[in-house]
């Protein structure tokens, strides 16, 4: 059975049960705590953490999934992957542990004729929660598994919670028995290798407290209403229902194994480390395509690094097989023709995709070329000190800066004959995971913080609001919180964040920034409101200053927001989307949105882009922007159902979270997206747009910045000033400018070469006279002294070189000359043959010379330089000079 007929069996199973299908979320997860969704109930936590009422009672999803945690395990063992889809069925207070397992028993076991999956009842073994009794009479006497197919096991392995404080409860495991060639009997408490989990039930009917890892923490009691999480591990599946051995061999994986194979001449089964290297290069390619399809993009933080590692991994092992032309391009197409069965999105994005891609793959062959020079380096400083083992620290900088596996490192440091401090390389990179772990627990904390938003949406519902249609409106205060706890009321001079049951303020979000406004109270209290966010989903919280009076709870008050600002910001939300479209018209659907910030009169827009766009391209774009305000389109925003919204052809944002129900705001026929905020009602409103230009924010990603309305326009009329005062300057028209002011730079850059050489045959008019000057220290000549300030560090050095040339007589000669450059003493210092000879090495006395004057340097034996920070030493360093030759000599 394929991998997208499982998929579709699981759907169907539970949408004919009364579950609402649920489209998988991105894997840019819509959750502070995580770069990427990492299991299949992440989408449903808001509804389990209470923040948010479920739409549905009963719900089903196929989930996409990344974990990179245990990613060095890859390819090394049977199950672990990067990318997974956990298909779940979950329930709100509706159905609970009966439900659940006759569910799951029901499906696996029917035969494939009627539906299910068709697996062998015989090879099922469960595992129960050490005290869950209901569990345990529910698959032996309910279903019929027999007694001694139940196994108990403890908190670590049948009991779940987020990690923080909130709803847990036992689970219980169905695991398959794939035989005795997979190791000994004695069910999945003596071999999860042999007996595989594949569906976990998740029964949540306590809430936890606090406490770290998976046991330390105390049950508080049990839950007012119990949930079912349940999560069925797809690939897995798949790897029984085919009867692989591994997840790598489905049919998902294996097509490109098939392809690398053929790219690279080595075939599967050969040998263990050419096979992990080709399950490597299957599973990381995979991931990376649905990353990307995702909207993530490589980088050197975030997800975007997440993406860059597993890019590079699977890069270095086509490499290590042999490799040596690009690649990427041909195991990408074979990923989204196999995946684009199950995600049709993957083939409509397939130019973004492979752009995106090939750019990294272009960017990585440089990067090892680097890494390869600094390698070599620190392999020839370990061997010139006489080591045979390459320090951990530099295998740690080729790592992390140069993006240089550790592998690849022992392979190349081998090959000079040099081992690798493997235990430092794994102590830092340990240290670096610790670092990451406790930031990541930090933010995991959060959540504690959020409950008075959720007191106040349990107690009064969702914000209702009317900023769409007013500016202006009354409400009524449903929640007060004084220093992030609630309270009855607040006093002139707090700062509050208050919660309306109805308002016109729009909270910051999809880009656009929050309105700023006042809220008065019927008591004449007034708030000065500065910002507004959404804490929690539905909950609008208002966070400013009492500016006079007093604040209490379940007051009447008057809303209003700063109209100008709005006005402002919509014009540059509705810019936003114009400039959007033009880029997509100009660059193609890879110019997607990566991100946009919505300010009073000016924008910035970020897009997918593999380099920078074309000053001609970005005139062009600019112009379509005001062709189509001249046009006077009407903007209109209608709200429809999502399926809807594709067939119109409405974009989407990467990485935003969208409902059933959507909001499509269209500017006439040229604009079309998913957007949830305010915008002008017609092009002409906008007045003006000024691109002021783009740049690069990351790998992939360019960014524009803009100014609309009375913002462009006041910028123009600066630039026509400035315009108006060059061409009074040059006495020439606007159109001439460039000329004559490249004309006038020529000039300049003339007048200066000619000053240059004047300067230089003034310095060098003196060697002639240092040189005839030297004097005799123990038969060594030497010519030192200070020449003018201002004299560079470049003139200084031709000035020693050519006084040591003009001492004859083959006698041993030092020049070591001084100056004052920019505020700051630097000394050049040359030696000749019979001076070295001697012992008198250039390098020696330029370091003497420069600690005294405060500073370093250093250089060869024959010509050294040197600086510092003290002018006023430039005498005592003379003479240390010229004590250090007389010792020598």
């Amino acid at each position: 059975m394929e991998s997208a007929e499982i998929r579709r069996r699981w759907l169907r199973f539970f949408e004919e049960r009364g579950h609402t299908v649920v489209p998988s979320a991105s894997l840019i997860a819509d959750d502070p705590t995580l770069l990427l969704v990492n299991a299949g109930m992440v989408p449903f936590k808001p509804y389990f953490l209470g923040e948010v009422k479920p739409p549905a009672p009963r719900a089903t999803s196929v989930q996409k999934c990344v974990r990179t945690p245990d990613i060095e395990e890859v390819g090394k063992t049977t199950r672990h992957g990067t990318f997974f889809q956990m298909c779940g069925n979950f329930s709100f207070g509706d159905y609970f542990k009966e439900g659940a397992i006759t569910y799951a028993w029901e499906l696996l076991t029917s035969s494939q004729a009627d539906g299910g999956y068709g697996l062998d009842p015989e090879k099922l073994w469960i595992t129960v929660y050490l005290d869950d009794d209901e569990a345990e009479r529910i698959w032996h006497e309910v279903v019929g598994v027999p007694k001694e197919r139940i196994q108990r096991l403890g908190k670590k392995e049948n009991y779940w919670s987020m990690g923080v404080p909130g709803p847990c409860g036992p689970c219980s495991e169905i695991n398959y028995d794939r035989g005795p060639e997979f190791g000994v009997e004695g069910g999945p408490a003596v071999n999860d290798e042999r007996y595989v989990e594949i569906w976990n039930l998740v029964f949540m009917q306590y809430e936890r407290g606090a406490g770290t890892g998976k046991e330390d923490f105390e049950i508080l009691g049990e839950l007012p209403s119990k949930n079912i999480d349940t999560g069925l591990g797809l690939e897995r599946l798949a790897m029984i229902l085919q009867d692989v051995p591994n997840m790598y061999e489905t049919d998902t994986l294996r097509v490109v194994i098939d392809k690398a194979t053929e790219l690279t001449g080595v075939r599967y089964g050969d040998s263990h480390d050419s096979d992990v290297s080709l399950r490597v290069v299957a599973d990381h390619l995979r991931t990376s395509t649905m990353l990307i399809g995702d909207g993530v993009t490589p980088g050197n933080e975030g997800r975007g690094y997440v993406l860059r590692r597993i890019m590079r991994r699977a890069i270095r092992n086509m490499r290590l097989l042999g490799a040596k032309t690009l690649v990427v391009g041909e195991l990408l197409d074979v990923v989204i023709k196999t995946m684009g069965q199950q995600y049709p999105e993957l083939l409509e994005d397939r130019r973004r995709i492979e752009t995106v891609a090939l750019a990294e793959e272009a960017r990585f062959v440089k990067t090892l070329n680097a890494g390869t020079n600094v390698l070599d380096t620190a392999v020839t400083e370990t061997k010139s000190s006489g080591g045979t083992v390459l320090s951990g620290d530099k295998a740690f900088l080729l790592h992390d800066t140069w993006g240089f596996p550790i592998d690849l490192t022992l392979e190349m440091a081998a090959e000079q004959g040099l081992s690798v401090d493997e235990s430092g390389f794994r102590r830092l990179m340990t240290e670096q995971r610790e670092r990451a772990k406790a930031d990541a627990q930090a933010k995991k904390s959060g959540h504690a913080n959020l409950s008075a938003y959720r007191e106040v949406a349990d107690r009064s519902g969702a914000t209702e609001f009317t900023g769409y249609s007013a500016t202006e409106g009354e409400s009524t205060v449903v929640g007060l919180l004084v220093n992030g706890a609630s309270a009855p009321a607040a006093h002139e001079g707090d700062e509050v964040e208050v919660v309306l049951d109805r308002t016109p303020f729009y909270a910051e979000g999809g880009g656009q920034l929050a309105d700023t406004g006042r809220i008065r109270l019927e008591s004449g209290a007034v708030i000065e409101v500065r910002d507004v966010q959404q804490p929690v989903p539905g909950v609008t919280v208002h966070k400013g200053v009492v500016q006079v009076g007093e604040v209490v709870l379940g007051s009447t008050a008057y809303a209003t927001i700063d109209v100008t600002r709005r006005r402002a910001i919509a014009r540059a939300h509705s810019a936003t989307h114009l400039t959007h479209q033009a880029l997509r018209d100009a660059l193609g659907p890879t110019a997607a949105q990566a991100g946009s910030e919505n300010s009073p009169g000016r924008f910035r827009f970020d897009f997918g882009s593999p380099a920078a766009v074309p000053g001609s391209v970005l005139t062009d774009v600019e112009q379509k922007i005001n062709d189509v305000l001249a046009r006077e389109l009407d903007v209109h925003a209608e709200v429809m159902s999502m399926e809807e919204a594709k067939k119109q052809g409405a974009i989407a944002e990467f990485g935003e979270k969208y409902g059933d129900r959507v909001r499509v705001v269209t500017i006439g026929d040229f604009s079309k997206e998913l957007c949830g905020g305010t915008h002008v009602h017609n092009t002409a409103q906008l007045g003006l747009v000024k691109l002021l230009g783009e740049s690069s924010i990351g790998s992939g990603v360019r960014r524009v910045e803009a100014l609309v309305g009375v913002d462009a326009y006041r910028f123009l009329a600066r630039e026509h000033t400035v315009v108006s005062q060059l061409t009074e300057l040059v006495k020439g028209r606007p159109e001439e400018l460039p000329e004559k002011i490249s004309g006038v730079l020529a000039k300049l850059k003339d007048a200066e070469k000619e000053i240059e050489k004047f300067r230089a045959e003034k310095v060098l008019a003196a060697a002639a006279g240092l040189a005839e000057g030297a004097k005799d220290v123990r038969g060594v000549a030497l010519a030192c002294g200070q020449v003018p300030d201002g004299t560079s560090a470049d003139d200084l050095r031709k000035l020693v070189l050519d006084v040591r040339g003009r001492i004859q007589g083959g006698r041993p000669a030092v020049v070591a000359l001084f100056s004052v450059a920019n505020g700051r003493p630097v000394t050049v210092i040359a030696t000749n043959e019979a001076a070295r000879e001697r012992g008198i090495k250039a390098g020696d006395l330029v370091r003497t010379a420069a600690k005294t004057l405060g500073g370093g340097g250093g250089g060869k034996p024959d010509v050294a330089q040197g600086g510092g920070q003290n002018p006023a030493a430039v005498p005592e360093a003379l003479e240390a000079v010229e004590r250090l030759v007389a010792e020598a000599a």
